[in-house]
């Protein structure tokens, strides 16, 4: 005979001996798959409008279901009720609370509702719903960021900043230019993310444990209440597929990146050194030794983030490795690397808030823009228009740079027949050709750092982030009759 507590399992029917208590303790996921409450209960009414279609339940029936089952969200949608849950002291995971709790409620109407399905497939169509709501949430909380930065550029005006390659001044750049680059990278990581969506986007309910339920459902119901595009083509695919958690882990993954690299950027403009940035004392810490200090504690632990981001898909890719079809139990250590990343969303809220509160010391961007040669390259470029070769060009100023290094002047304070020595192209009009607004105006192509070019890109910007906040309904397309 089996103990009170294994009769209450869903599977014990083929069992004599009760499970080792140890191993029932630590096989179980109520203790972290209680996120999934929503996801399970929202699927349930899905499976039970799909039972009620095939004649297993009454209109009335489906009706007491779906009423319980909305009672049970209202009861442990609460921090407490999460804890009740959590420490159940039966339930092996969110289906079988919910499902016990539905017993209570409605009797052996509760038991009815599992015909025709397996937690196989319920487990599947949870964690699709439940990541399509996470990205929905960072895709909105990505866009706030971009909002942040798209303002703060337009800001910024014509103000000018030195760009670097290999840590070493460039050329200069607008600021507006600069703060850009990582709106662009935002809206790739939301359209990364939206593509992961409509990949997700279809229902696994009627795929049963591995071949398929074994009623005639109508599988389109399920999935048309749910908001997917349609069933899933394949049962065994669906039971076992898993890899939208990875593909969602590691479209986070880019946004850890790109925010990381906003963060160095920061932090190091920060520094007394560069005094490009001015850090919002709301978003800073202090020392508790050296009383003068303003530490950028936000953006060393945004940088730090994208760690336990790559960490968690790095994990499901090693759990997923090397699995055969169908499900397996391995299966549900994926869930916890999903859930631990729900920190992405309300990181980036803080992000947006920190960007708006940013200010530039716009005058020391200005002076470092306007010293070490940034206007080399314009100088190279004045002389292609004079008709040399550019290979040429770029071996007359980079003379022309060394002496005027040796002389301690600028590129611009050379005499003409200092620049002469160098070569008989270099004429009167040389000096405006270098001057710090010549110098940008001269990058004038698509993408480029002209003042006319960024204000387009300013205009063109603020449409598509306003366009990424739009829903972008995926194609229907039915996966079979």
């Amino acid at each position: 005979m089996l103990n009170e507590q294994q009769s209450g399992k869903m599977w014990s029917g083929r069992f004599r001996e009760p499970l080792d208590t140890e191993f029932e303790q630590w096989q179980r996921s109520i203790v972290f798959d209680w996120r999934l409450l929503d996801p399970e209960i929202a699927a349930s009414k899905a499976h039970a409008s799909a039972l009620c279609a095939a004649g297993v339940l009454s209109d009335q029936e489906a009706s007491g279901v779906r009423a319980a089952l909305d009672a049970i969200g209202k009861e442990f949608r609460t921090a407490e009720g999460a804890g009740r849950m959590r420490n159940h002291p039966v339930a092996e995971d969110i289906h079988h609370f919910v499902e016990l709790s539905l017993v209570e409620r409605v009797g052996d109407l509760g038991r009815k509702l599992h015909t025709g399905r397996s937690r196989n497939e319920q487990i599947a169509t949870d964690l699709r719903l439940y990541v399509r709501a996470q990205i929905e949430l960072v895709v909105d909380a990505l866009a706030k960021c971009a909002e942040a930065l798209l303002e703060k550029a337009e800001k910024t005006g014509d103000a000018v900043m030195p760009s670097y390659t290999h840590m070493q001044r460039a050329e200069p750049v607008l600021v507006a230019h600069w703060l850009l680059a990582y709106v662009e990278m935002i809206l790739r990581d939301a359209d990364r993310l939206k593509d992961c969506s409509a990949r997700l986007n279809y229902c696994p309910l009627g795929s049963g444990a591995v071949a398929g339920a074994t009623l005639k459902l109508d599988r389109t119901i399920a999935a048309r209440e749910l908001g997917f595009i349609a069933p899933t083509a394949n049962s065994m695919d669906a039971t076992s597929d898993r890899d939208f958690i990875l593909e969602y882990l590691q479209a986070l993954t880019f946004v850890g990146l790109h925010l990381s690299r906003f963060a160095e950027e920061i932090t190091l403009f920060a520094t007394a050194e560069f005094a490009f940035v001015i850090l919002p004392e709301a978003f800073s810490t202090g020392s508790s030794a050296m009383p003068q200090k303003k530490n950028p504690d936000l953006t060393e632990l945004i940088r730090a983030k994208v760690g336990r981001i790559h960490g968690a898909a790095e994990a499901v890719t090693l759990q997923l490795k090397g699995l055969p079809l169908a499900y397996n139990k391995d299966m549900q250590e994926t869930q916890e690397p999903a859930f631990q990343v729900e920190f992405v969303a309300p990181m980036l809220a803080l992000v947006a808030r920190f960007t708006a509160a940013l200010t530039f010391n716009f005058e020391r961007m200005r002076e470092a823009s306007q010293t070490g040669y940034l206007n080399a390259m314009a100088g190279a470029t004045y002389l292609v228009h004079k008709g040399v070769p550019f290979r040429t060009a770029h071996e007359k100023i980079g003379n022309a740079v060394r002496f005027a290094l040796e002389k301690g002047v600028e590129l611009g304070e050379l005499s003409m027949d200092e620049l002469r020595q160098f070569g008989s192209e270099f004429g009167e009009d040389f000096y405006a050709a270098v001057t710090l607004e010549a110098t940008l105006d001269c990058h004038d192509v698509v993408g480029g750092t002209a003042t006319h070019r960024v204000k387009a890109a300013l205009r063109d910007t603020a449409h598509r982030v306003a366009a990424m906040k739009k829903s972008n309904a995926p194609e229907v397309i039915h996966a079979g009759a």
